[in-house]
């Protein structure tokens, strides 16, 4: 048996920017991303703390250091600057690989400019 479980994850992220005329995907500072465990191009699950909006999307890097957490395309009308999000990537494992599974998780403050925690890896 194969599971989907939650591979990596970026709570409290804040939404520094919207571009409705990108073609899609969520821009993530690049430092946050290699924190995280995320691949540029990975598929991700967006949660909006602010209005309850949950889509899905991939994650494309921003420049290094940058704090950008930008929503691009279809996506910039479900969340505005300031909204905090969780983004998620999910892997694919077998139940054996399953025991003992820990996400990375990444934990952002004071507008992204504070990284919390990061546990899992």
């Amino acid at each position: 048996m194969q599971l989907n479980l939650v591979k990596s994850k970026i709570h409290r992220a804040e939404v520094t920017d919207t571009s409705l005329n990108y073609e899609g995907s969520l821009a993530i500072d690049s430092e946050f991303m290699a924190l995280a465990n995320m691949r540029a191009y990975e598929r991700i699950l967006v949660g909006n703390m602010a209005n309850g909006e949950r889509f899905e999307t991939y994650a494309i890097p921003a420049p290094a250091g940058s704090k950008v957490i930008s929503l691009n395309g279809g996506t910039a009308h479900l969340g505005k600057r300031g909204d905090l999000v969780t983004i998620m990537s999910f892997a694919v494992v077998d139940e054996k690989e399953a025991e003992g599974w820990k996400p990375t998780v990444l934990v952002l403050g004071d507008a992204n400019r504070k990284v919390i925690k990061v546990s899992g890896k």
